[in-house]
């Protein structure tokens, strides 16, 4: 029996939060985690940008393999860039 990984699949929109536990072969990298939760689908409209990935709050490449219990991230492009949004609130 070959082993196996579980690792949870997180999407976080401005209405809700998605969370998709998967279990895949050992080796499996974020991308093949990310087409196993089928987040994709379920999300209208989601375009999963793969330079906007993480595991547990760091940046991961789409390639990179999973470990026991990891959190992969699929993270939204900013809606106003913190440098602008610190500006507005000083005036």
């Amino acid at each position: 029996m070959a082993e196996q990984i579980t690792v949870n699949v997180v999407y976080a929109g401005p209405e809700r939060q998605l969370v998709r536990r998967v279990t895949l072969p050992v080796g499996s990298t974020v991308m093949q985690a990310i087409q196993a939760s089928g987040i994709a689908q379920a999300v209208a409209g989601l375009v999963i940008d793969q330079e906007r990935l993480g595991i547990f709050s760091r940046k991961a490449a789409p390639d990179q393999v999973l470990g026991e219990g990891d959190r992969v991230e699929i993270y939204r492009p900013l809606t106003l860039d913190p440098k602008e949004a610190r500006r507005r609130r000083a005036r």
